[in-house]
């Protein structure tokens, strides 16, 4: 298989591709990363096969304070037209339901952050991306909104007690996820250090080190092959994504 060029947009340089970024190169993928706010215009997406866009410290739509996040909006509104494969993290998948007509709020409840588990729901089963994953994966929240409502037309894929919209697709190929599996250890404790309100409604005992470096190696066995199932999406001819979800095989 050729490489498959991606596009990958980091709102934030706190928030970087991390280990995502490792196993999309290693599964097939070559990788242009840009940050915030050198935002490319629409017509970039000609030379890639997918987008991925990061999370971020801001909201959705903090456009008074980061002007550039209407340029990601539409960046994502015009992926999602293309059938272009999409993946948003965090900000990215709260960025991808604005730019398609969902809502983000604040999370009534206050923060979720830590170390937990979401459920797939009935729409998963057959998804090709999410679908093979385990019934409730492990994943690291850190947010203080979320997607309070879905696009319209799109598939929820997986959820939460504490925030209901965990993951989602919108169209044929374009998936937002709440929550983080691209992080290290470093990664979580550099944004407590940086986000300590934030931090504190964390369990006792889910920020520290020791904890973070089990739960990463676990986290890895499951999310690193649906990287792999990223780089197949996006390599396979937009016409067999619109009549299929089965994806080649590795």
């Amino acid at each position: 298989m050729e490489r498959v060029r991606m596009l990958v947009v980091e709102p934030s340089a706190i928030a970087p591709v991390g280990r995502l970024g490792e196993w999309l190169s290693e599964a097939g993928a070559e990788l242009d990363v840009v940050r915030a706010p050198e935002i490319p215009g629409r017509e970039a997406l000609d030379e890639y096969e997918a987008l991925i866009v990061m999370g971020g410290g801001m909201g959705a739509l903090d456009d008074s304070e980061h002007p550039w996040l209407a340029d990601v909006r539409a960046l994502l509104s015009s992926a999602v037209s293309k059938q272009l494969p999409v993946l948003g993290v965090c900000l990215g998948a709260q960025l991808l339901a604005a730019s398609t007509g969902g809502r983000v709020a604040p999370i009534k409840k206050g923060p979720e952050v830590g170390t937990s588990l979401v459920a797939k729901r009935d729409a998963a089963v057959d998804d090709p991306l999410l679908g093979p994953l385990p019934l409730t994966p492990d994943v690291l929240q850190f947010h203080n909104d979320e997607v309070t409502r879905l696009p319209p037309g799109a598939q929820l894929l997986a959820a939460s007690p504490a925030c209901e919209n965990q993951a989602f697709r919108v169209g044929v190929c374009a998936y937002g996820v709440q929550f983080h599996v691209e992080t290290t250890p470093e990664i979580v404790l550099d944004w407590a250090r940086s986000m300590p309100e934030t931090a504190a409604s964390a369990r006792p005992g889910q920020l520290e080190p020791a904890h973070l470096e089990r739960f990463h190696a676990e986290l890895a066995e499951t999310w690193e092959p649906v990287a792999g199932r990223f780089v197949r999406l996006a390599a396979t001819p937009p016409e067999q994504r619109r009549g299929s979800r089965a994806l080649p095989m590795a």
